[in-house]
């Protein structure tokens, strides 16, 4: 993939404060406000614009999963404003727009917006999506499909370097291993301690947890890191309890985590520092060793 230059404007010099993202010879923006700033974002002439918008904010009976609400109007300030009275989105701490710079978005591309994004937010399984349906398939002119297709494409590219990556697919573990992405996906790693067994691959940036992994249930007193993401993992349903043995939660499918000691403590129940504690299936080397090795830090 070719690389791409994403233009971002802090509109007052803050970087906690209302911001725009664009990308070179794209049509459209995306415009991103703290809540507290909705009065600010209605001085906006985009904010009056049809359109898809986000409400976002952290899930609050899930301290590291975000939540998220999807929707479209002729009018998105108009909208927002609405959302802003309902008790219902008291989650709610960011504003995101998706409009264009040319006022070219018509209510049938705001809708096919609104339900490719909550059907790519459902999939990737990575927030709680707020909407209580997908919206409707919206049947499109060829032409305009084309077009839509290639806005979301920019959707995509942007909202991650955003913070937002909710609406990212799932790392196909399998599907990279087949396509032989080289460099991108590393050998296996294993994990055995206590009587569970992991193992793990990095994916790009991810460290991903294989299903079929087993970590204890009960963890060590002292366990404080990452204690609070296993017990969502738990209620989630990616962890489940094992039909091998009771005294142990297996992997229900690959989960992506953002660090080796994450997956380590997921699977010890303790504070564990995964560098040290994956190693090698092939050699038994250490993650720390491997990565010194692929990624030479003397350079």
């Amino acid at each position: 993939m070719s690389g791409k230059t994403i233009k971002l404007y802090l509109v007052d010099g803050t970087p906690s404060g209302m911001k725009t993202a664009e990308i070179m010879n794209w049509s459209g923006m995306v415009l991103v406000a703290p809540r507290a700033q909705l009065a600010k974002l209605g001085q906006r002439d985009e904010a009056r614009r049809t359109g898809a918008y986000l409400l976002v904010g952290t899930d609050p009976n899930s301290r590291n999963r975000p939540k998220v609400y999807i929707g479209e109007s002729d009018t998105v300030l108009a909208r927002l404003m609405q959302h802003d009275k309902d008790a219902q989105n008291e989650f709610c701490t960011d504003l995101v727009l998706l409009i264009s710079k040319d006022n070219n978005l018509t209510k049938a591309h705001a809708r096919f917006l609104e339900h490719q994004l909550i059907l790519l937010a459902n999939a990737s399984g990575r927030a709680t999506v707020a909407n209580g349906n997908v919206g409707s398939p919206v049947s499109l002119p060829e032409s305009d499909l084309a077009d839509m297709a290639n806005f979301l494409d920019h959707v995509q590219m942007i909202l991650p370097v955003l913070g937002f990556d909710f609406t990212q697919p799932k790392v196909d573990v399998a599907g990279a291993l087949m396509s032989g992405a080289g460099d991108s996906v590393s050998p296996l790693f294993t994990l055995s301690v206590a009587g569970a067994s992991g193992r793990m691959r990095q994916i790009g940036s991810n460290f991903v947890l294989l299903k079929g992994s087993t970590g204890r249930k009960e963890g060590v007193k002292s366990w404080v890191s990452f204690k609070s993401l296993r017990d969502e993992l738990v209620a989630s349903g990616k962890l489940i309890p094992s039909a091998a043995n009771p005294l142990f939660y297996e992997a229900a499918e690959d989960i992506e985590l953002k660090s080796p000691s994450a997956a380590a403590a997921i699977v010890a129940s303790r504070d564990t520092n995964g560098r040290q504690s994956w190693k090698l299936e092939s050699t038994g080397e250490t993650y720390q060793t491997w990565f010194e090795k692929t990624f030479p830090t003397n350079m």
